[in-house]
């Protein structure tokens, strides 16, 4: 019934939809459905929730009674758990909601006049998303029976009352609703509202449950305190896990490009040992046996007499252009007059022109030559 209930409620959307986060809704149904598993006298509910800035909202809402033990005795205490929109991120709204026979402990160090349970430590210490609703009501549960926040009224003392009968002499401990009242909730008489003598409670139990209490909530409050110092390492060393794995991503990365580059250097050097051996073998092919007079302008054979040419025009423009330059850098140290760098660039720049003109000449000579060439073997392929 519970969990078609609120998977109808949390599947609403547009206008209707309640008011929860998409990514929380799933937990908050399962919250819901282990609290009513575990507590069946609290009922998943949705209901409109007016905020103390006059805004009104419909959220769910888990309504009904949390049990607790008291003096050996079982009692239930109607209650209220409102789950607001940062719901489970920030930790429910508790209220207690006593009916018209019971009346709210003055000073209670958990409850307030509202009913409101401001000051349980299980809701100081709420964290997301390990917090629970099941946890909160057993935790409540216990710190209630310890010292219960709710008490029935007194009855009020007629002003002339008749002598009470032989087997009523010693009053009760405790004042219960009548059976016809229509609340079915059963509590101790508040000592600070009976009208009769207070009760003979033993104050070393008095003692030893407030020392209880006492005892429960430093122990709520070091566990807090702890929970958030191991969750600060725990975020440390997720922050250092990630850094290390980035940093294993760069190293895998450079290990993973040095290796190709290896391998393409290995391939490199195969190709230059292989042209290597090529360049010996035909050395050792194309020398001459015997002969070692032979010079360098020998050992290069032009293809004609223009080819010749324009090797010696080229050569002479390249010697004169080295000429020049070397002047040029004499000028600068000092090394020559200026009078006679002038007359040697002058007489040396002529030479040059004249190279460069017939190697032009040169040029335009074997270029009608190849279209020549070209002409002449157009009929072989015409045929």
């Amino acid at each position: 019934m519970a969990q078609q209930f609120l998977n109808t409620a949390l599947s609403q959307r547009g206008p209707s939809a309640l008011p929860y986060a998409e990514d929380v809704k799933w937990l908050i149904r399962n919250h819901l459905v282990a609290l009513a598993e575990a507590f069946p006298s609290l009922h998943p509910k949705a209901a409109l929730f007016t905020h103390n800035d006059g805004r009104a909202a419909h959220l769910l809402q888990a309504d009904g009674t949390i049990p607790i033990h008291h003096a050996g005795a079982s009692y239930n205490l109607p209650a209220v758990i409102w789950l607001p929109e940062p719901y489970p991120r920030s930790p429910p709204l508790v209220f207690l909601s006593p009916t018209r026979d019971m009346v709210i402990k003055p000073h209670h160090p958990l409850v307030d006049r509202s009913g409101l349970v401001a000051n349980a430590p299980y809701l100081r210490s709420w964290v997301f998303p390990s917090s629970n609703l099941v946890d909160l009501v057993r935790s409540l549960s216990h710190l209630f029976g310890l010292d219960p926040p709710l008490f029935t009224r007194s009855p009020t003392i007629p002003p002339n009352p008749t002598p009470p009968p032989a087997h009523a002499s010693t009053p009760p401990p405790r004042v219960l609703p009548s059976p016809s009242s229509s609340s079915s909730y059963r509590f101790p008489a508040s000592p600070q509202l009976a009208a009769r003598p207070p009760p003979t409670e033993d104050p070393a139990e008095v003692y030893k449950r407030n020392a209880i209490a006492k005892l429960v909530d430093m122990a709520y409050a070091d566990a807090a305190a702890l929970r958030t110092a191991r969750e600060a390492e725990v975020d440390a060393l997720f922050a250092v896990q990630a850094e290390l794995r980035h940093r294993g991503d760069l190293l895998a990365d450079g290990v993973r490009k040095m290796g190709e580059e290896k391998e393409a250097l290995e391939r490199r050097l195969q190709d230059v040992m292989t042209a290597t051996d090529a360049m010996e073998a035909w050395v050792s092919n194309n020398s001459r046996r015997g002969n070692n007079t032979q010079s360098t302008e020998e050992a290069i054979e032009p293809a004609d007499v223009l080819s010749r040419q324009m090797i010696d025009c080229t050569a002479a423009d390249l010697a004169l252009e080295d000429t020049i330059y070397a002047l040029d850098k004499a000028i600068q140290e000092g090394s020559v007059q200026f009078d006679g760098y002038l007359r040697s660039v002058r007489a040396l720049s002529r030479e040059q022109f004249f190279h460069r003109a017939l190697s032009a000449k040169v040029h335009s000579a074997q270029q009608q030559a190849k279209v020549a060439s070209m002409a002449a073997r157009v009929p072989q392929y015409a045929s």
